[in-house]
């Protein structure tokens, strides 16, 4: 069983930078791809960053220039560094990992950027 512990979300005025983290309980090294999902009440769940085993990047549109996931293997940590934080960022956060092609899901951290 793996799991995965997202923290870091809470509430920001709009320009200001979050960073949340997700702590995995295996190696996120066996992880093919570790990602940072989001979903506001009402929305589609939108992929938001995503990093690979090797370390490549990609980002969802609306969060490009301003978002950076990065992780840290000693620590089994994917970080998702937030800044200039608008209110169309407020949602609930999820960490995802697929690992042997089954994905895991945390439970999220919620965000909140008010203007």
């Amino acid at each position: 069983q793996v799991q995965l512990v997202e923290s870091g979300g809470g509430l920001v005025q709009a320009g200001g930078s979050l960073k949340l983290s997700c702590v995995a309980s295996r190696s996120i090294s066996s992880f093919n791809f570790m990602s940072w999902y989001r979903q506001a009440p009402g929305k589609v769940r939108e992929l938001v960053a995503t990093i690979s085993s090797g370390g490549s990047t990609n980002y969802g549109d609306s969060v490009k220039g301003r978002f950076t996931i990065s992780r840290d293997n000693a620590k089994n940590t994917v970080y998702l560094q937030m800044n200039s934080l608008k209110p169309e960022d407020t949602a609930v956060y999820l960490c995802n990992g697929a690992r042997f092609n089954i994905p895991y899901w945390g439970q999220g951290t919620q965000v909140t950027v008010f203007s």
